[in-house]
């Protein structure tokens, strides 16, 4: 076959002097190769054309100086300038200040370098006013006749840098959260874990994170992934501390991410709340038994003091009656440990130097210690003084002396230590009943049997014993609870089986200048009178005791069941009462403080003594309350009624 050629004509024709044709002379050649170049050519600019009318990229060419040369069609839709809006302008001008000097800086730097190629990235304003995240690459072409410019091609990625920004989000989450969070895979492999995880594992001994995994993980894994929902609240200990995991599947991917919490403190405050309770509403229940006991107990142990003051009585009733006396002697003391661990029991506060205290205890411990326990004291130099309650501390004292020797049956060792001691708010943190300041502390240690955990979350508890039936009441711990309370402390116990017991009480340091309520002498004989006195007193029986004990002593009596009963025999008698003897708690609601004030309100000069079975009252601002003087505790005796008016009507005057 032969080749086709496209052959191109050239004639020249020659003249006579007439001007007619003498002669044609004709050449032919091939010119082929040029007619398929001009066409490849233009094929290719077709293809250019359309390469760069279509491209999802926009095009500019650029001057060394950033002047726009020309612009792509798809300028329009990236940046949103028309053609004629962006050529001409100097590019650099609308790059974000914050990147336009290092762009500027790579693009002067490619202009040097023929053939060369940088990356771009940066943020152009668009035409509505925004900024874009562009990325792109810039060619040095102005050596290329055809170009002789900076060729630039760029894409809109604003979304992806969105993304990402997001995406470093919520990698952030995990990376720097203080709690373990960790990714398994299906097959229960450790895929990740931040430093939080790692950083729990040490504490526990642990190496490695996956060390502190629950046990049975990799079942959780698969029922995770096989059902699509979470497993949350799971509870794990290990080494003392608790560790709560919730696993929750990603099923795109096939992997449970977990998350730890040390709930550790959170369950031991959970547990010391749920006691606080507990300890709080057994108080208020042996408050009121308390209560009601007192008024019973002060009619029997009244009316026998009574009875036992008659010359008239038989011997054989003296006896009776002194058993009667004695017994609800030891009734009394009962209650009155019984107020005392309810915080309801009242104060007689006094600036105290509690080594002399335990030096003074320690005559009577020794006696009840016995012969095969060694009483150590270690007392502190330079104490500070505690503004205590004398009568209270020496209870305190014996009654954890008695409980040490109680657990060293064979013999043993009891220290008992005093020191001062400052408590800060992380030592607080961990401890729900301290609270930051300075305190006085009373150890008191044995080496005796020690205690278990059960054992520990009810010692303080009333009733509560690990003695024989009949051994003990179980109020004594319960009694050092409600004292220690009551003076604004608490209470550290440090116990191990075997390994003996630590108590450590916490009281509050006091300033040796603060003042202590004056002493009261006792007397045995008690002067009468015949003033008018008005008794309230909701308890018939006790309220008909004191009229007689009153009455005895020469005194007028007048009486009253009730608050709204008392005010109306005050209308009627106001100007000869000169006392008021009257309960804090009364049935109407009329509280014995109301009463008092109503009737001072008429006559300031009226004198008041308050009676209670328990203290609960005397928080409504009556810190001048002073036992003996203007106060009497239930069960009182006759003659502490007799003593206490007269004392109280004679400070009158």
């Amino acid at each position: 076959m032969k080749k086709r050629c496209a052959p191109a004509w050239e004639n020249e024709v020659n003249r006579d002097q007439k001007e007619n044709v003498d002669k044609v002379l004709v050449v032919s050649r091939d010119v082929t190769e040029r007619k398929r170049a001009e066409e490849e050519l233009r094929r290719s600019e077709e293809r250019f054309r359309a390469l760069i009318e279509n491209s999802s990229d926009a095009i500019a060419l650029l001057s060394p100086s950033g002047v726009v040369l020309y612009a792509g069609p798809s300028t329009e839709r990236v940046m949103g300038y028309r053609n004629q809006e962006f050529v001409g302008r100097r590019f650099f001008d609308l790059i974000h200040p914050e990147d336009a000097e290092r762009t500027m800086s790579l693009v002067g730097g490619l202009a040097q370098k023929a053939g060369h190629t940088v990356r771009i990235e940066c943020r152009i304003r668009h035409q509505d006013g925004s900024w874009r995240w562009t990325e792109g690459a810039a060619k040095n072409l102005l050596g290329e006749p055809g170009v002789q410019a900076i060729v630039v091609n760029y894409r809109d990625i604003t979304e992806r840098k969105t993304a990402e920004a997001e995406i470093q989000k919520l990698a952030a989450f995990p990376l720097y959260s203080p709690n373990p969070v960790l990714e398994l895979s299906a097959d229960g492999t450790l895929t990740y874990f931040n430093d939080a995880a790692q950083q729990a594992a040490r504490p526990l001994g642990k190496n490695h994170p996956r060390e502190i995994l629950p046990s049975g993980v990799k079942e959780i894994i698969k029922v995770c992934l096989s059902t699509g929902k979470s497993t949350t609240g799971l509870e794990f200990a290990l080494e003392g501390r608790t560790l709560s995991w919730s696993f929750f599947p990603i099923l795109v991917s096939q992997v449970v991410q977990c998350y730890a919490f040390d709930i550790t403190e959170r369950l031991t405050l959970e547990a010391q709340l749920r006691q606080s309770q507990k300890m709080e509403s057994v108080g208020q229940l042996a408050a009121g038994v308390a209560h009601d006991f007192n008024n019973i107990l002060t009619i029997i142990q009244g009316h026998a003091e009574l009875l036992l003051a008659e010359e008239t009585t038989s011997p054989h009733t003296l006896e009776g009656l002194k058993q009667i006396s004695s017994a609800a002697g030891r009734a009394a003391n009962l209650t009155r440990q019984l107020l005392t661990f309810s915080r309801r029991q009242v104060m007689q506060p006094k600036i105290l130097d509690l080594n002399e205290v335990v030096g003074a205890v320690t005559n009577v411990l020794n006696r009840l210690l016995g012969e095969q326990i060694t009483l150590q004291c270690n007392y502190a130099a330079n104490l500070p003084p505690v503004l205590a309650d004398l009568g209270m501390m020496e209870q305190l004292i014996t009654n954890l002396a008695v409980n040490a020797r109680d657990a060293m049956l064979g013999g043993g060792r009891l220290i008992i230590s005093t020191f001062a001691t400052e408590i800060d708010d992380g030592y607080a943190e961990g401890h729900p009943e301290a609270r930051a300041g300075h305190f006085v502390c009373l150890g008191v240690s044995d080496t005796g049997t020690g205690m278990d955990e059960a054992t520990l979350n009810h010692i303080f508890e009333p009733f509560f014993t690990t003695k024989e039936a009949g051994k003990g009441t179980g109020l004594g711990l319960a009694t050092v609870y409600g004292t220690v309370k009551l003076h604004n402390g608490w209470v550290e116990v440090e116990s191990r089986l075997g390994m003996g017991s630590t108590f450590t009480v916490f009281l509050p340091a006091g300033k040796a200048d603060a003042q202590a309520g004056p002493e009261l002498a006792e007397k045995s004989f008690v002067r009468g009178g015949n003033e008018s006195i008005l008794v309230v007193e909701d308890e018939t029986a006790l309220r008909g005791l004191m009229r007689g004990v009153l009455q005895h002593y020469g005194y007028h009596v007048l009486e009253a069941a009730t608050g709204n009963e008392a005010l109306k025999v005050w209308e009627k008698n106001a100007a000869k009462i000169d006392l008021l003897v009257t309960d804090m708690v009364l049935p109407d609601g009329a509280g014995g403080n109301d009463l008092a004030r109503a009737m001072q309100k008429e006559k300031p000069l009226l004198r008041v003594v308050f009676t209670s079975g328990y203290s609960l009252e005397l928080g409504d601002g009556e810190c001048g309350l002073q036992e003996g003087l203007n106060f009497l505790q239930k069960p009182f005796q006759p003659l502490a009624l007799a003593r206490t008016v007269r004392c109280c009507l004679d400070n009158a005057r």
